[in-house]
């Protein structure tokens, strides 16, 4: 840590650094300087290792800090919904790792941080914290003699599990339940069973740059640059006038910014697969002592675990490159999971046929026979898809009257609008619902088409939504409020008495004293 400490922090300082040595005259006062903030750096983190501590006391974990003031952070063990192991470069080459645990307050930050802790300490620390999760649920069921609980056969089966306590805490006071059930402990090095669901072939990493953001990466590059340029301009006493005029010389020369842009344009699946491959080389996901875990990374290596017992269901995505070639991407809805875009995610970019044999594996089936929209959807989507590029391309003709050049802003928008049709109608066709054993699914879009499933007992609440255009057409948005993932999702432009049905048929007590005449009083 007194290593990677500093090389963290060094990037932050050297601007700092830099502007020191060029105001200095690279004197040797200025170099002294300097040298005082690397040796400053140094001196933190060696304060920053030798005032942090952890430890686990009874049923909870508690991280010490004593920097100035004492800060003491509790996190009970029972709260502890997933444990994220990373080890970027620099740690993988000494052995360390960065353990992250999520309670499942929310957010996208982890409630606690063990940075610098080694890789065997990691694993163990991981397996520990998450086995006292489950053995808590297993005390609480004591009673009842069985859990319902995913383990690591097919999900929603009954499985006996045993209550014991944690190590290293004292036993319960008085008899217990399940006392004649011998405990399970976990003892450090104990291999914990699991099972390889997926693992992604390396071939399959030529996919990574459909996804579309990846494609943008030699653009980013470009921006970063650009950046970095007006950034440290003033540190070098480079005057700004000169990357602008560098900038106006390339826009006259529109050869050679012609000749750029089709370089960055061959650039992009290239430079695309690239930083995918980077992100998520070797996607692994396993099933492990009632947990799914995906492993990914090349240069950082991540593993993040999540509670099968808290998984009500999983999202599809297909964007419209991805559809054409065939495969698909998948994430978990997981009730209580902090930053759910990107710990969330069950599968890298796949071949849609191998993505929903894993997901049924893992999660369950995908649900088809979608119920259609009425035609008024379709109509709406066409206008949606339309409509705007029209308002543009009159807007553009009005202005071009008095500045020429912009009547190929006009044939641009034309062009969209007639685009916008096969657009719009994708849009309906991507449109549906439905609700089959005890789960219910919705799908919507076209550019990112997402078909998300789950469990009817996921459903927190409804919202019935209708826009003044909606109820002129006579249709309606259905949001099923779900304590997981985004937190709701939609079936978009169904007709009215469709959705109120949809909603009815989920959870009919609900929706009774609205659809129902009340009783005579």
């Amino acid at each position: 840590m007194l290593l990677t400490e500093p090389i963290r922090t060094l990037p932050s300082l050297l601007l700092p650094l830099t502007g020191v040595l060029f105001l200095g005259g690279f004197s040797s006062g200025s170099f002294g300087w300097a040298a005082f903030g690397l040796v400053g750096s140094v001196l933190y983190a060696v304060v920053r290792w030798a005032t942090f501590t952890y430890q686990v006391i009874g049923d909870r974990l508690e991280l010490t800090r004593a920097l100035i003031g004492r800060s003491v952070r509790t996190i009970p063990l029972e709260r502890i919904r997933g444990v994220d192991v990373s080890s970027p470069p620099l740690h993988r080459l000494l052995g360390l790792a960065v353990l992250r645990i999520d309670t499942g307050a929310g957010g996208s930050k982890q409630e606690g941080e063990l940075d610098g802790v080694t890789l065997v300490e990691a694993e163990r620390l991981k397996a520990a914290l998450l086995w006292h999760a489950r053995a808590r649920a297993a005390r609480r069921a004591g009673a009842r003699g069985t859990v319902a609980a995913h383990g690591d056969g097919p999900p929603g089966a009954a499985v006996t599990v045993p209550a014991g306590p944690f190590p290293g805490t004292p036993e319960p006071a008085g008899p217990s339940p399940a006392a004649a059930v011998p405990p399970v402990r976990h003892r450090t090095g104990e291999t914990l069973p699991e099972r390889v669901l997926f693992v992604v072939p390396r071939r399959w990493l030529a996919y990574g740059p459909l996804s579309g953001s990846y494609l943008l990466t030699p653009f980013a590059f470009v921006a970063g640059a650009a950046g970095l340029a007006f950034q440290w301009g003033s540190e070098l006493r480079i005057d700004g006038r000169i990357v602008v005029g560098a900038g106006e010389w390339l826009w006259g020369h529109p050869l050679l910014l012609g000749g750029a842009l089709v370089v960055l344009v061959l650039a992009m699946p290239v430079l695309g697969a690239a930083m995918y491959a980077v992100f998520n080389w070797d996607f692994t996901l396993r099933a492990r002592d009632g947990y799914l875990v995906a492993e990914r990374g090349l240069l950082t290596r991540r593993s993040v675990s999540l509670e099968r017992r808290r998984v009500r269901g999983f999202e599809l995505v297909e964007g419209l490159a991805e559809r054409w070639a065939g495969v698909a991407r998948a994430w978990a809805i997981v009730t209580g999971l902090g930053d759910s875009g990107t710990r969330g995610q069950l599968l890298s970019v796949i071949p849609r046929r191998a993505a929903l044999d894993v997901v049924r594996e893992a999660v369950g089936p995908i649900l088809t026979g979608l119920r259609p929209h009425p035609p008024v959807a379709r109509r709406r989507r066409l206008f949606r898809a339309v409509f705007p590029w029209l308002v543009a391309a009159a807007c553009a003709a009005v202005a071009a009257r008095s500045w020429p050049p912009l009547w190929w802003a006009v044939a641009a928008a034309l062009v969209l609008a007639v685009l916008g049709v096969p657009l719009g109608l994708d849009r309906y066709r991507s449109l549906g619902h439905t609700h089959e054993g005890g789960r219910l699914s919705v799908r919507s879009g076209s550019l990112r088409r997402s078909q998300v499933v789950i469990e009817e007992r996921a459903v927190v609440g409804w919202t019935l939504r209708q826009t003044w255009f909606q109820r002129r057409a006579g249709v309606l948005t259905v949001v099923a409020g779900v304590g997981a993932g985004s937190g709701g999702y939609a079936a978009i432009d169904v007709g009215e008495a469709q959705g109120v049905a949809f909603a009815a048929e989920v959870t009919p007590a609900w929706l009774a004293p609205f659809t129902e005449d009340a009783p005579p009083s």
